[in-house]
Order: structure tokens, then C-alpha cells, then sequence
């Protein structure tokens, strides 16, 4: 059974674990390094700083009672979008169904926050996050600093 949970800032050890490993399991999916969030990087304060970010929603997927994934909500760059950040699925989640949970998850929290876009970055030659964000109804919408824009209507706009 796959059960989600909105973190809070005082869930941060969760995250904090789960990053590390997603940072150590798929270093060419993120734009961050492994490498920034260890040593100095890897401190409680700008753990939970990231969970504090104004508007934002965070989640963990757990299978079985073990925690396998990941996935963030924030306000995107305009009215009426989100974004899916911080997305990741370890070994013993993937096709599964969590990934699709927790996308699941962020477009019912970006509906209820008004948004009519879900958006997402994602690197070029991450093929196998490409083929599952087209298959849940994601289309690319262009590049930005490197990586793949993709987009996805959550509600016709209003006319």
C-alpha cells in the first residue's frame, strides 16, 4: 500500500534522508549536486528552510511503511502555475505506482490552490523521467538553462 505524507519543516530529517539518497541514486537528474548539501551544506537550519519555502508543498511516498519517494509543490513563475520539484523514486518504489501518486498528489494540491498548470524541469537525457512525465500527460514546452520545460493543463482556463 502506498501512503503519502505532507512533510513539515519539523519532518526535516525525513527529507534530509531521502534527498541524499535520491542526490546519491540519480546524480544526472538534479540540478543539484550530492556534494552541495553535504559538509557545510548539510545542516538542519537549510534543511528545513527548504521545506519552509513560502507556499510550497512536500511530500513522501512510503510502500510498505518504508519511505521510497519524494516530490515537492511550489508556486511556479506565474499566476495559475505549479511546479513538481524535487521529484524522485528509489529501486524499491519504481513501477510501482508512486511516482504516479505523487504527481497525483501536486496536481490535486495545485487545483486546490487555484492553478490551472502543472510545470516541470527535467534534464535532457533523463529518458526514463521523460517517458513517464509524457505518459501521464506532460508535454515539453520548450528549455530553460539546460533542461527540458514541461507542461501539463490541470483545468481548462476560465472564459
Amino acid at each position: 500500500m502506498i501512503e503519502v505524507k505532507v512533510l513539515t519543516p519539523d519532518d526535516w530529517t525525513i527529507w534530509r534522508e531521502l534527498r541524499l539518497t535520491a542526490l546519491a541514486d540519480a546524480p544526472y537528474a538534479f540540478g543539484s549536486r550530492l556534494a552541495d548539501w553535504q559538509g557545510d551544506g548539510d545542516r538542519e537550519e537549510r534543511w528545513r528552510a527548504r521545506l519552509e519555502i513560502p507556499g510550497s508543498y512536500n511530500l513522501v511516498a512510503a510502500l510498505d511503511g518504508a519511505p521510497v519517494g519524494m516530490a515537492g509543490g511550489v508556486p511556479g513563475p506565474h499566476h495559475g502555475v505549479v511546479e513538481l520539484i524535487s521529484m524522485w523514486v528509489g529501486a524499491a518504489g519504481r513501477g510501482r505506482g508512486v511516482a504516479d501518486r505523487l504527481v497525483r498528489a501536486v496536481e490535486e494540491w495545485g487545483l486546490r490552490a487555484g492553478a490551472e498548470v502543472l510545470r516541470l524541469n527535467v534534464m535532457p537525457d533523463n529518458a526514463r523521467a521523460l517517458a513517464f512525465y509524457r505518459r501521464i500527460g506532460l508535454a515539453e514546452a520548450g528549455e530553460e538553462e539546460g533542461e527540458v520545460v514541461m507542461e501539463k493543463v490541470l483545468r481548462s482556463p476560465r472564459l
